[in-house]
């Protein structure tokens, strides 16, 4: 009879241990169970705090200073818009042979326009984006490629080099400083690109577009921000 009455209970404690080994601490532990409940509390709190801001953030940009629809076309440019990137490129052809691609970044250097010391305000600073000209006429032919800076107004030239259409592992010589050149070269050079369109006009427009961007790439940003913190684990 005893012997029967040991089998089953031995079974029953295997089963019992099997099931404690399965559980996790906090059933055995209710200070763990607790301590969790209030962190997950606690992220889900901070959580819900950081959507709170970047949805009024969102708002608010929406409300006050909406972004516009980008340009597709300035002149003979098409203009890529690229979004989601800090540059835009815009193309075109000019004469039978040529293609100019001008590959322009967002807004990379500022500089205040009143004396140091004083208080510098967003209307008080000036604002350039780096354009990268690429002149190419056809295949098998050297590009030449203009290093700019476009200002509100104006533009202005820092490199002129020449390079292969393909891809090379080290960097083409690059020449002087643009300013240590002859002044009547440099002005040549000026006439150069301004007679394909790289002139001051242009510089104009790239800012007001660059402004407009900024302020796209910005609420982008922050939505997909949000939606990451939103997207449940």
């Amino acid at each position: 009879m005893a012997h029967r009455l040991v089998r089953p209970l031995r079974g029953t404690m295997t089963r019992l241990l099997q099931q404690l080994q399965l559980k996790p601490s906090s059933a055995l532990n209710p200070a763990n169970s607790s301590r969790n409940y209030i962190s997950e509390m606690r992220k889900e709190a901070f959580e819900g705090n950081i959507l709170r801001l970047l949805r009024n953030e969102i708002q608010y940009e929406l409300d006050h200073s909406p972004p516009s629809q980008p340009i597709p076309e300035f002149h003979l440019f098409t203009v890529d818009e690229r979004p989601g990137e800090q540059w835009i490129r815009l193309k075109k052809k000019f004469g039978e042979t040529e293609e100019i691609k001008v590959d322009v970044t967002m807004f990379d250097v500022s500089i205040p326009k009143k004396e140091p010391g004083g208080v510098v305000t967003e209307d008080d600073v000036q604002l350039r984006v780096t354009m990268i000209v690429n002149i190419c006429k056809g295949e098998g032919v050297d590009v030449l490629e203009f290093v700019c800076s476009a200002w509100p107004d104006t533009i202005e030239i820092r490199k002129v080099y020449a390079r292969g259409q393909k891809q090379i592992t080290s960097p083409p010589y690059m020449g002087p400083e643009f300013k240590e050149l002859d002044d009547k070269l440099q002005d040549s050079l000026y006439d150069y690109l301004e007679i394909r369109g790289i002139n001051d006009e242009l510089a104009a427009f790239l800012h007001s577009y660059m402004k407009n961007k900024d302020k796209t790439e910005f609420i982008r940003w922050m939505g997909t921000v949000k939606s990451f913190v939103e997207k449940k684990q």
